[in-house]
């Protein structure tokens, strides 16, 4: 069996070798960027269809389908990220973590944003000063509940 790992590297070299952007493949499956990037990182599983169309744009064989399926398993190492941005995406929980959890409660009571009715967007803001990323999370908010 294919390891999401193998899999992984086999989507990224494909990737590369056709020139095929995360947009293009997500819009060729007719879903989010976002979404298509983390099924293809191992963070997340496709359905059959989706999946098999990722590896015939691809050029990749069922094993890699198949493994695209799979349920993954939703873990990281207790390292600090050494990679530049996504330290700084660590950075900014680390810095602005306890101010969202203080204004989400402050809006909507005691409970959590849900990263499973989820979504993301990245999108770019051009400004004369720097062009900006833009991202936007939307998750449903999920109380807690009192027994």
């Amino acid at each position: 069996m294919m390891t999401k790992e193998l899999m992984t590297a086999r989507i990224l070299e494909a990737k590369a070798i056709k020139g095929i952007t995360w947009e293009a493949l997500s819009e060729t499956i007719g879903m989010s960027p976002v979404f298509t990037t983390s099924a293809c990182l191992g963070m997340n599983s496709m359905i059959e269809d989706k999946a098999f169309a990722i590896c015939e744009m691809l050029g990749l064989d069922k094993a890699v389908a198949i493994t695209l399926q799979q349920c993954p398993k939703k873990a990281w190492g207790d390292a600090v990220p050494q990679d530049p941005l996504i330290y700084r995406l660590y950075e900014m929980v680390g810095v602005y973590g306890d101010t969202l959890k203080e204004l989400i409660h402050e809006k909507f009571g005691d409970g959590i944003m849900s990263a499973i009715d989820f979504s993301m967007h990245v999108d770019k803001e051009e400004n004369p000063k720097g062009d900006r990323v833009v991202v936007t999370m939307n998750g449903k908010f999920l109380p807690y509940k009192s027994w």
